[in-house]
Parts: structure tokens; C-alpha cells; sequence
């Protein structure tokens, strides 16, 4: 039986410099959409399952534009609601080697961050539903924002829903202390909360120890005391995280870890060179919500997250737009990039 999964946020239209271009010497941008709980609708869809994205566009045809995108995609866009004045937009000038990447916002005020509740029909939306997935970014737009979260994860629990979380923090939408007062009481709905080293900090206020990303260094033991702090306080049944090694803005080390409780596993670390590194961690939150959907055990679910991830750097935009069987390639040892005949 097909998997309903259902993820909630905000589709932003993102304008991108051409090429490694700055934007000071750009004269155009290059279109697409994407947006977290999006980018995580997309996997899952490409991988066969049946993906609903919730959100909030405006009535007109920008707003129309992004739904057709999604429907492109193979995402359900039945319960989308449409109003509002504006889609959210943000600009991308893609960096290389030692020249980071940067992001300029354009969201305030976009539909998603004014909605009500009243706009959606929660139970509905999450009637035979079997995963909920949302991100610490969709609260942080708005305290309207955080109160539709909220709402939405009351109504997925009554059905009996599995929650995931990416904690994701953004800086610029929200502070520190706001984010822990909000994202802590979100915690008790969600059974699996996925998160990097400054996401768990900045949310929820456990610092791992000796780990520098910036200088592309880990301590794995720092991470092994958070979590277990984590579990201790929420009752996750799994806590994950990515493993960044910053090498360059072209060059990252890639691998991720896992703790359910008793074991702490490590994935297979991959040296990647960059195309596009946005929605990286969006990918490697639908391939662990498909493994663990479809009935890998933590370990599989883990590896194949971590090779859906590794592959997506590899494309241009925030959707993730790689197979199963692709996945399960590079998974299985091929990671030669030999041509496919």
C-alpha cells in the first residue's frame, strides 16, 4: 500500500545568479522553486510515494507557477490553500573554493507566513496519513506560523501520525531565545528529530563539544552527549544528525549519525564536490523518511539518506531529482561516475 506523507511549509521562488557569478555582476537569474518541507516533498514523491505538500500561495499566476511546479514533481497539491499577497522569494549567488555561497531574503509577508488556521482542514489532510514532516524555518516565519505548526501537530497526533522534525535554524528569520521557547514546545509531538550541530544549539540548547565545521573538523563524543541529553528530555525515538566537513565551498565531507536509545551508528562519510548544495539536508530528510516509511531498519534508513543527500550536491536547484535505484547504487559501493550505457 502506498505511503501518504504529509509535509507543511513555505515554496519560495528562488533567483539564482548564473554560473558562479556574483551578485553584483549578475544581469539575469536563473528560476526555479524550492523551499525545505518542499524539497522533502519532492524526494519523496520521486522515490514512489505519495506526497502531499501543505502551504499557503497567493492567487495569482507566480502563486500558480509553484503549484505547477510541484505537480511537475509528482507532489499532491490538493490541499494547498491559495490567498495571500506575495510568494516568498530569495536570491542564490552560488560560492567556490574559498568564496561562500550567500542568500538575500525576500519573504516577509508572503501567504504561508500570514495563513490561519481556518485555511486548512487538518483533519482532513491528515486522515490515513502515516508521516508528518515539518521544519524549525516554518514556525520561525511568523508567530501565525508557529501557531498553524502547532495545530497541524496536535491534529497529526490524534490520527496517530508519525512526526519528523528538521530542526533547521535560520538566523535571520528568528532569535536564539525565541527559537527555544517555541521549538522546545513543539518537541513533545515529534518522534524523530533530525538536526545538525548549530540547529540543536540554537533550538534547543545543546552544544556539542569539540566539533569546528568551519575548520571541517568533528567530535564525534560531542554529539554522543547532546543526544543522549535529547533523548533524555524529548523521548525521540531517533536522533540524527548530518555530518558537514566544510572542507571549501566546493568540497565537503559528507556522512551522518544516528542514536535510537541504545546504539550510536556512523554512516559511510562521502567526499563530494559541490554543484549545489541547497536543499542538501532537505534530501537527506526524505531519504530517511522513505527508508524508515518503507521498513529499513535505522542503519539502512541511515545509509540511504546519507547517498540521497550525497547525490543531490550533485544537481542544480533545491529538488533532489534522483532514483531509488540510483541511490541504491552508490549505497551498494558504485560511486565511480562512470558513465550509465
Amino acid at each position: 500500500m502506498t505511503k501518504k506523507i504529509i509535509t507543511m511549509g513555505e515554496i519560495m521562488l528562488r533567483l539564482s545568479t548564473p554560473g558562479y557569478k556574483r551578485f553584483l555582476q549578475a544581469d539575469s537569474f536563473d528560476v526555479v522553486y524550492g523551499g525545505g518541507e518542499a524539497n522533502v516533498a519532492v524526494s519523496l514523491a520521486n522515490f514512489g510515494l505519495d506526497a502531499y505538500f501543505v502551504t499557503k500561495l497567493p492567487n495569482n499566476p507566480i502563486g500558480q507557477a509553484a503549484v505547477n511546479y510541484l505537480r511537475k514533481f509528482g507532489v499532491n497539491t490538493d490541499f494547498i490553500a491559495r490567498g495571500g499577497e506575495r510568494i516568498g522569494i530569495y536570491f542564490l549567488e552560488t560560492g567556490a573554493s574559498m568564496r561562500s555561497s550567500k542568500v538575500v531574503y525576500d519573504r516577509a509577508h508572503s501567504s504561508i507566513a500570514e495563513a490561519d488556521i481556518k485555511d486548512f482542514d487538518f483533519d482532513e489532510i491528515f486522515m490515513g496519513a502515516d508521516w508528518f514532516h515539518f521544519s524549525g524555518i516554518t514556525p520561525a516565519l511568523s508567530d501565525k506560523s508557529a501557531e498553524l505548526t502547532e495545530e497541524a501537530l496536535k491534529v497529526a497526533k490524534k490520527h496517530g501520525v508519525i512526526v519528523s522534525v528538521d530542526l533547521n535554524y535560520r538566523k535571520k528569520l528568528w532569535t536564539p531565545e525565541k527559537a527555544k521557547k517555541v521549538m522546545t514546545r513543539l518537541m513533545q509531538y515529534v518522534d524523530i528529530c533530525i538536526g545538525n550541530e548549530e540547529d540543536a544549539e540554537k533550538t534547543l540548547g545543546f552544544k556539542p563539544g569539540k566539533t569546528d565545521v568551519t575548520k571541517g573538523k568533528l567530535e564525534l563524543s560531542g554529539y554522543k552527549d547532546i543526544f543522549k541529553q535529547m533523548k533524555d528530555k524529548f523521548g525521540f525515538k531517533y536522533i540524527v544528525t548530518t555530518l558537514r566537513e566544510s572542507y571549501s565551498a566546493s568540497d565537503n565531507g559528507w556522512s551522518a549519525l544516528i542514536y535510537d536509545g541504545n546504539e550510536f551508528y556512523r554512516s559511510r562519510k562521502y567526499d563530494i564536490r559541490i554543484v549545489d548544495r541547497v536543499g542538501g539536508g532537505d534530501s537527506f530528510a526524505g531519504g530517511l523518511i522513505y527508508s524508515l516509511v518503507t521498513g529499513k531498519n535505522f542503519k539502512e534508513a541511515l545509509e540511504f539518506a546519507v547517498a540521497a543527500s550525497a547525490l543531490k550536491h550533485t544537481i542544480p536547484g533545491d529538488f533532489n531529482l534522483v532514483s531509488v535505484d540510483e541511490v541504491m547504487t552508490l549505497v551498494n559501493g558504485d560511486s565511480s561516475g562512470r558513465v550509465q550505457r
